[in-house]
């Protein structure tokens, strides 16, 4: 079978280059996911054609009145008029019956096909189409006046009366934009520079033989009365006949409507030069055609929109293999679009080969870009991050500001923390490459810390000029690796690497959020009866007091209240009423308020839940999309507005926020500059090297796995990373911050990740049926800095934060832990170790790997993450650094227990490996399914922050 356009293709070396030219600049049958927003979103491989609004118009009421009427309306899916409840149905898949595009096809062969017309109105383009027609006058004038009648539309477009005649259909550049003329709800939803469809089918009596056209307008023309959304023209088809049995007009008319919404037929009748193209294209569509044998399912059922369309791009490849015989040219290319991420590396992994190269080509990529990320910043969206992050980093820097208090005894504390995490902070967001990095201190640092200082205590070593001269030291190594460029190890951190990494910090934060609460719980403890703090009583004077006026006063509740020797069970009687009738209430638990235990557990879990379930509403049905989108934004910022005001309403006293009011250092006596010995020797600065050694290791680890982590491709960054200026910041900052004796800081994976979700820019224009598309993220350098200022305000903004409970940022805590957890693949392949196989999910990498081993991978994974674990919470925690480096020689070592094939699903391929892979296992399905939204698991799920592909 020829292809549309192949017999001119095959001659014209012309045509030709247009093709290559139109696959080089990324025009092919449809967008990658197969929305209109995909349209203009600039991306390679992406479809420069408009969206197309088809509307089905069925001529009824034969013989007695006439009159055209909308049914049904086509963008993406089709939506069918439900006349009875008057309104449009749900976007469904349209289902044809193959027998209605046969009799399409043959009425099309018959009938006329006008490409390229140059009608500038409706009454000029039904001359043109009836004029061919072996009618007599009669009827084609009546047909004529059929054919201008204006529809039925289910929204009646204001402004426009019913008329007849060329002066009703002006063209679009003569026509009157007025608001309320061109106001429809639909019109809102789709993109700039969308064209329609009309297509006209119904039984006419008069008719002896079929009537079939097909027209192609040259210059897209606003035929007003023909759809409800006033737009320019593009396709006119025009299916009318006798009456028959059964609806088949009505079925045909379906049938021509959905075939001008598949983007692949489109792309071939736009580009088609003669009636055998048209003929061609509809052959290809039937070639792919799925069908549904009858009696295995419901006809009635309509068969909801997935959540992702699958790539065109495949069809439009194998099309122009066949049109030009380019084949080779067109796989190379193809391949090369689809092909696997770490095959290529990004501009920032590529060596220089000279000292501090890499560093040079960080500043030029990222030079031109200032001014843009403070510009950038201006959008309500900011607003909402800049909330989200603060509150989330002012609750981590208390967090781990009382955990280093703890650890150091106090050389350090909630104010360093503060002031640290301010300064450190906002430098970065002015300095480094990536500035939507958040640094924070981390669970692995504070490990760190711990274990110095103890080192010290045991030693007897001045603690503070100690850690300075280790800080030295890791700031020098630091500069090493940025000078020696260092940081393009990164290509062989894999997912297994990144995973257990994320892994290993988002179950610290949950860790942390619960272990914060059942410490809350301790302080203050569930009275339960028959504990030896349960009971308050209240002591009465004695016999020698006014017994008689308290025995009266209390005489109705004698045989309620135990009295024996003076005392009175207070479970009736309150404190007050104690003290109001002369008692004095004596108990241990007189003053405690075993309500504070229970209700810190509901303000917990109340946030945290509300927090989850705000950020799903924008996929429910409730609300408009505006609302959801706002409860979605917002969703952590209204979490804790519900529990501050729940907490307020009932007034308890739950712990709140604690903020250092005074600007002073935490340990008596010494000041904000750490002296550089002490009392230590001079020869502990030499030593301290090896200290800072695995220092450097954790650090070098800690920021370049999380770099990596927010410098994927699937989060569509188009300002670059930068991975040997960020390393260089942090280098500068370590050195400020050991010299002021403050904490040090690295960038926090888990707070990082919620900033890039705080940020997401989604689609505004998306037809019914079609999922808000995921364009990338708001890069600017704004809404840290402003984070990291607020911080270190924070300071002096006790009076308005202490009303803040402390069990509500526990409960944000615990929601950014197991967000980040949940969105990682090695949390679904644990699930799969509990689901039985009957009920697994469809993963795509269970369709090429064996079901064991996938379980024996996601083991290996287990019992790593363990590992990292135990050696983090035991003495043996100062090797930390290089067990995290370790997960990258496992990673290695898994090459002897899996083939590349699998690995190449299980995880990512280093660089080299796939030289092991023989040509014919990896084949062009595998590489392109890779980047179909459908099948791979992979891609960015915008519901959590995504860690799941390397930028390798």
């Amino acid at each position: 079978m020829k292809l549309p356009g192949q017999e001119d293709f095959e001659h014209s070396s012309a045509n030709e280059n247009v093709l290559a030219e139109e696959l080089d600049s990324g025009l092919g049958p449809g967008p990658s996911l197969g929305g209109p927003s995909d349209t203009n979103s600039g991306e390679p491989g992406v479809s420069k054609d408009p969206l197309l609004f088809i509307q089905l118009n069925e001529l009824l009421g034969w013989p007695q009145a006439l009159e055209w009427r909308e049914t049904g309306r086509w963008m993406l899916f089709e939506e069918k008029l439900e006349v009875g409840a008057g309104r449009w149905s749900a976007p469904y898949v349209p289902t044809l019956a193959l027998p209605s595009l046969q009799k399409l096809r043959s009425l099309l062969a018959e009938g006329i096909v006008l490409l390229d017309c140059q009608a500038q109105s409706l009454l000029e383009l039904v001359e043109q189409v009836i004029s061919g027609e072996s009618l007599s006058p009669e009827l084609r004038g009546q047909l004529q006046a059929l054919l201008l009648q204006r529809p039925q539309h289910h929204i009646q477009t204001p402004g426009i009366r019913p008329c007849r005649g060329s002066n009703a259909f002006r063209n679009a550049s003569h026509d009157e934009d007025t608001p309320s003329k061109h106001w429809n709800p639909l019109r809102q939803k789709l993109p700039p520079g969308a064209e329609a469809a009309a297509v006209l089918a119904g039984e006419l009596g008069f008719l002896a033989q079929p009537l079939g056209a097909f027209v192609r307008l040259r210059n897209p023309v606003v035929l007003e009365p023909l759809t409800e959304v006033i737009l320019p023209s593009r396709f006119f088809c025009l299916l009318l006949g006798p009456p028959t049995q059964g609806r088949s007009y009505h079925e045909m008319g379906r049938a021509a409507a959905v075939l001008l919404s598949d983007r692949q037929f489109q792309w071939s009748v736009r580009r088609a030069s003669n009636p055998h193209d048209l003929l061609a294209a509809l052959d290809a569509f039937l070639q792919e055609v799925t069908t549904l044998p009858p009696g295995r399912w419901d006809r009635t059922a309509r068969i909801p929109p997935p959540k992702c369309l699958p790539s065109q791009q495949k069809r439009l490849c194998s099309e122009l293999q066949e049109v030009t015989g380019f084949s080779d040219r067109i796989a190379a290319q193809a391949e090369d679009r689809h092909h696997l991420g770490q095959h290529t590396s990004s501009p920032e992994l590529q060596r220089t080969g000279r000292l501090f190269g890499g560093l040079v080509q960080d500043v030029r990529r990222k030079a031109c870009w200032y001014p843009s990320d403070f510009l950038d910043a201006l959008h309500p969206q900011c607003f909402s991050a800049v909330l989200y992050i603060y509150l989330a980093t002012v609750t981590n820097a208390i967090t781990f500001g009382g955990l280093l208090g703890d650890a150091t005894e106090g050389a350090q504390g909630v104010l360093e923390s503060f002031l640290g995490t301010a300064v450190a902070g906002a430098a970065f967001c002015l300095m480094a490459g990536q500035p939507l990095t958040i640094l924070s201190s981390t669970g692995p640092v504070l490990v760190f810390e711990r274990l110095l200082f103890s080192f010290s205590r045991d030693h007897s070593l001045d603690y503070l000029p100690f850690r300075l001269w280790v800080g030295v030291w890791v700031a020098t190594f630091c500069l090493v690796l940025v000078a020696t460029e260092a940081s393009l190890l990164v290509r062989y951190f894999t997912r297994f690497t990144e995973e257990g990494f994320c892994a290993l910090i988002s179950l610290i934060f949950i860790y942390d959020a619960v272990g914060k609460m059942l410490n809350l719980i301790r302080a203050y403890p569930i009275q339960r009866p028959g504990s030896p703090a349960y009971g308050c009583f209240c002591e009465y004077p004695g016999p020698g007091g006014n017994a008689s006026e308290w025995t009266n006063i209390k005489h109705k509740d004698a045989d309620a209240l135990s009295m024996h020797l003076g005392l009175v069970n207070a479970s009736l009687l309150s404190p007050p009423e104690c003290i109001q009738h002369g008692g004095y209430p004596r108990g241990p638990s007189c003053h405690t308020v075993p309500d504070i235990a229970f209700f810190s557990l509901l303000l917990f879990f109340t946030s945290f839940f509300c927090a989850m379930a705000l950020k799903n509403v924008k996929d429910s049905r409730l609300f408009p999309s505006v609302v959801r989108k706002v409860f979605s934004d917002f969703s952590s910022i209204l979490a804790i507005l519900l529990g501050c005001s729940l907490d307020a309403f009932l007034g308890l006293a739950t712990p709140k926020l604690l903020v250092p009011t005074e600007f002073k250092p935490t340990l008596p006596g010494r000041g904000w500059l750490v002296s550089p010995f002490g009392a230590n020797p001079w020869w502990l600065s030499v030593a301290a090297a090896l200290p800072a050694l695995l220092l450097s290791i954790l650090i070098f680890m800690d920021q370049q796995i999380t770099a990596v982590i927010l410098n994927r491709a699937e989060y569509k960054l188009q300002k670059g990373a930068g991975f040997h200026l960020d390393l260089l910041c942090v280098a500068v900052l370590m050195l400020l911050t050991s010299i002021l004796g403050l904490p040090w800081y690295v960038s926090a994976t888990v707070i990082s990740l919620a900033h890039m979700d705080s940020l997401r820019r989604e689609s505004k224009a998306f037809v019914p049926g079609e999922a808000p598309h995921f364009l990338g993220i708001r890069e600017q350098r704004l809404t840290g800095l402003v984070v990291f200022i607020l911080t270190g305000v924070s300071i002096f903004l006790a009076p308005v934060l202490k009303f803040i409970p402390m069990p509500v940022l526990y409960g944000i805590f615990l929601y950014m832990g197991v967000a980040a957890l949940s969105s990682i693949q090695f949390m679904k392949r644990v699930q799969l170790l509990l689901i039985p196989t009957k009920h697994q999910p469809d993963m795509f990498l269970l369709r090429h790997v064996p079901l064991s081993r996938v379980h024996l991978f996601t083991a290996i994974q287990i019992v790593c993450l363990g590992l990292l674990w135990i050696i983090k919470s035991t003495p043996a925690a100062i090797i930390f650094p290089l067990m995290l480096l370790g997960l990258v020689g496992v990673r290695k070592a898994l090459e002897w227990v899996f083939s590349p094939q699998e690995l190449l699903w299980l995880d990512e391929l280093m660089p080299g490996e796939e030289r092991n892979i023989p040509e014919h296992r990896l084949e062009p399905d595998h590489l392109s399914s890779r980047s179909d939204d459908e099948d791979s698991e992979l891609m960015y799920q915008p519901k959590a922050p995504e860690i799941n592909i390397s930028v390798n």
